[in-house]
């Protein structure tokens, strides 16, 4: 009797083991869930941590099995095969899918808000996650890619946060003087409100010369409608300065005298000031949200870092004066923290619901 109540005795602690594993496994589970699924833009945070609770939870139960350690070692052994040989076929699996996704992340090619070229593809990035990476599209679609695939091929990338090159390419006649065109087209570029402006002489075509006038844009806000208004500009400064937009080859066939110019009579009504949102706040309305929580997200990882070294700091002050301002400190970046994670807590949630 007395063995078999010690093997009912193991077998029950056994069996208590297991169950306090698997509850661990599902309470932690459900914590992270509850934190991190209404979230749209933190699903790879969510997936990294369910994905290291269930290795976690395996290795356990395999550590704390009614068994020998013979077993149990040929058992971890097996484990790790398997855990290794998932990695190395990654290059095709889901797994492989995942572990691209990290590798973006630990490169930061690019981050939510920026300007991505992928193939024909061209939009703002909006949603970074384990498996997929989601823009939208001038069209203010949104494309999915997955992970996998940016790591396959170039894309280049526009940082919302730094400067780039906007330009306007056209093509004239021989019969304009170079140094005129250039300085209207100079004008064009400062009109647009682009600095550091310079013109190119791209082609020398049979009938046309083509330009490119370009400037910098710093910082990137506005790219579409900056390149609309970089060729509106265009267009008036050399309308203005006499110079004919037109093929050579249709000044030939029509029936119109060769001095004629076929520009439009200035107008006489007083410019209207722009009303109405930016192409670019109607197009990429999601990706403007996305890049505000990261900038606010930027924010609060300053002050946490802000107020750690503050923590610091205290450690090693003496003085009485010098603690109550550190302290102080310490007390207004927390409120300050406090206040920017319920702000980034409500800009998540509301990015979750435009899906």
């Amino acid at each position: 009797m007395d063995g078999i109540a010690e093997v009912v005795s193991w077998n029950l602690w056994v069996f208590a083991q297991v169950a306090a594993v698997i509850a661990v496994a599902l309470g932690l589970n459900w914590l992270v869930r509850k934190r991190y699924a209404s979230r749209e833009t933190m699903q790879t945070r969510l997936q990294v941590l369910q994905a290291t609770i269930v290795v976690l939870s395996m290795l356990a139960l395999i550590i704390i099995a009614p068994m020998g350690d013979s077993r149990r070692g040929q058992l971890l052994s097996f484990f790790g095969i398997v855990l290794s040989a998932a990695i190395a076929l990654s290059s095709t699996t889901v797994l492989g899918n995942a572990m691209a996704g990290l590798m973006l992340r630990s490169i930061r090619g690019f981050k939510p808000g920026d300007y991505v070229q992928v193939g024909e593809h061209f939009g703002r990035v909006t949603e970074m996650d384990l498996l997929h990476t989601e823009i939208q599209t001038e069209a203010s679609d949104l494309t999915t890619f997955s992970n996998i695939y940016l790591i396959n091929n170039p894309y280049r990338v526009v940082r919302s946060q730094e400067g780039t090159i906007v330009s306007v390419q056209l093509s004239l006649g021989y019969d304009v003087s170079r140094e005129v065109i250039e300085e209207l087209l100079l004008k064009a570029v400062a009109d647009a409100g682009l600095e550091d402006g310079f013109v190119q002489v791209v082609e020398l075509g049979d009938f046309s010369v083509v330009y490119r006038a370009a400037g910098i844009l710093r910082p990137v806000k506005g790219l579409i409608a900056t390149r609309s208004r970089l060729r509106a500009a265009a267009l008036d400064a050399l309308h203005s300065g006499g110079v004919e937009i037109v093929s050579p080859n249709f000044m030939n066939t029509r029936a119109l005298d060769p001095a004629t110019k076929v520009i439009p009579a200035a107008s006489r009504r007083r410019k209207v000031a722009e009303q109405g949102k930016s192409p670019d706040d109607v197009v990429f309305d999601k990706a403007e949200e996305a890049e505000s929580l990261e900038s606010v997200r930027e924010r609060h990882k300053t002050l946490l870092d802000g107020i750690a070294a503050a923590q610091e700091q205290l450690k090693t002050v003496t003085a009485e004066e010098q603690k109550a301002a550190i302290t102080s400190q310490i007390e207004q970046s927390t409120h300050k923290a406090e206040r920017l994670m319920a702000l980034i807590t409500a800009r998540e949630d509301k990015l979750s619901a435009k899906g």
